[in-house]
């Protein structure tokens, strides 16, 4: 039994298959036969009345298990559109019961001029004489005869194979009609961006070749550059979507719609945006300069419209998002050419101050790496418990390698004045001085 079981579900498999197969060959040499050899009418759109708008399509298709059937033109106040939803409709709530088809009947109205389509005691569609001139038809009697036929063989349910073949190939012939109607506004929609690119392209060359010749600064030029790029990109985006036939005002509306909801879900990345064409605009820093943001520093490298890229002194690089350094204070060490550095050191209490002062100017004077303008000073800056602090405060170049080497040898030949002049400095040592010492303990 078991047996027998298997060989009929196999037989059935592979008549399943052999008819599958058989129906796509049937479709494919000869694709009237989904319909089978149903006529197919092609309205007559010359004659279609001037009161339909432009945004309603002419006709629509009446649609029975997916497939679409004939189709219809516009009647009275009702558009194409309009009167197709209402006949699908009917259409899909009678396929819906479980009652059997008696056939598509004709209700013929000679003193109205006008004929019923019905189906089980219910009316399916009207066909009038306005349905005639849309397609050519002598009298409404031949054209309600034609769709009756239509709907009859469309009602009757086809094999699987069959049914599937005819899906795929109404399918197949929508999409390739829907193809070649569209391909005009496809390609006149990728002419359009083709040509946005170049001409984004060429119009970020000169803005970014005329602020280089007028602001001089990089930070400016990208900025610039950028939005004029940005900006071409938006027209060509708008004249494409024309081209394609979307209605951009529609579209405006759409997002408008929207815009709470994409505010909220892309706020963090556009403030980062925003902050990056403010922090371009007021530059604060520019490519190049040494800065301190929160716990970060190091040179700037890159300003984009989302991040800030700092590489530390250590060789690290750190992205910044563009909303943290606009809320950061920012500490741009470079922003001078020259930048002013210290160095305390102490001397003796009986040393001679003015001449310790002397020999320290002196031997900075020798140094090249010290700026001439300002001068350096030497000012007392605390009376320690054994000595007297002295800063030195001079001037060097505020590149950071070039600021901690000059602050070191400037400590050094301060060292080495003092004790060539030999005036002592003490480290933190208490000297103890005993008087009236008992013989005792000596």
């Amino acid at each position: 039994m078991l047996k027998l079981l298997k060989a009929k579900f196999v037989t059935c498999r592979y008549a399943y298959l052999w008819g599958f197969a058989v129906g796509i060959l049937v479709s494919a040499i000869t694709p009237s036969l989904a319909q089978e050899e149903t006529e197919i009418l092609i309205p007559n759109t010359q004659k279609q009345t001037s009161t339909s708008t432009l945004n309603e399509p002419f006709f629509a298709d009446v649609i029975v298990r997916g497939r679409p059937v004939f189709q219809m033109g516009s009647l009275g106040n009702l558009s194409a559109r309009q009167r197709v939803q209402i006949i699908n409709r009917r259409i899909s709530s009678l396929l819906s019961k479980s009652e059997e088809m008696e056939g598509v009947t004709i209700q013929y109205n000679s003193e109205k001029k006008y004929a019923t389509l019905q189906l089980n005691n219910r009316i399916i569609l009207t066909v009038t004489q306005q349905d005639a001139d849309d397609f050519g038809v002598e009298n409404i009697e031949q054209l309600a005869a034609q769709w009756a036929k239509s709907l009859n063989t469309a009602f009757e349910k086809p094999p699987l194979a069959l049914d599937v073949v005819q899906r795929l190939n109404a399918t197949v012939q929508q999409l390739i009609a829907n193809t070649i109607n569209n391909l005009p506004s496809f390609i006149g929609a990728i002419v359009a961006l083709v040509i946005t690119w170049l001409v984004a392209l060429l119009v970020r060359h000169i803005f970014f070749t005329w602020a280089e010749q007028t602001e001089g600064d990089r930070n400016t030029e990208i900025l610039i550059g950028r939005l004029g790029y940005g900006g071409v990109w938006v027209l060509g985006t708008i004249i494409a979507l024309g081209v394609l036939g979307l209605n951009f005002g529609a579209l405006l509306g759409t997002l408008g719609l929207t815009s709470v909801a994409i505010g909220f879900s892309l706020k963090d990345v556009l403030s980062n945006y925003i902050a990056g064409v403010i922090l371009l605009a007021a530059r604060p820093f520019r490519i190049g300069d040494q800065v301190a943001i929160e716990e970060f520093e190091g040179t700037v490298t890159q300003i984009q419209l989302r991040v800030t890229t700092l590489k530390t002194y250590d060789g690290r690089v750190v992205y910044i998002p563009n909303q943290e350094v606009f809320s950061a204070s920012i500490t741009n060490n470079t922003a001078s050419p020259k930048r002013r550095t210290s160095v305390i050191v102490g001397i003796d209490y009986g040393a001679n101050i003015f001449t310790a002062k002397e020999k320290i100017l002196a031997a900075l004077n020798q140094l090249d790496i010290v700026e001439s303008e300002p001068i350096p000073t030497v000012i007392v800056r605390e009376l320690a418990a054994s000595t007297v602090n002295l800063e030195v405060r001079f001037w060097v170049d505020s590149r950071r390698a070039e600021f901690l080497e000059m602050t070191s040898q400037g400590a050094q030949v301060i060292k080495e004045a003092l004790e060539n002049a030999e005036i002592e400095m003490p480290t933190e040592i208490y000297t103890l001085t005993f008087r009236n010492f008992p013989n005792l303990i000596r």
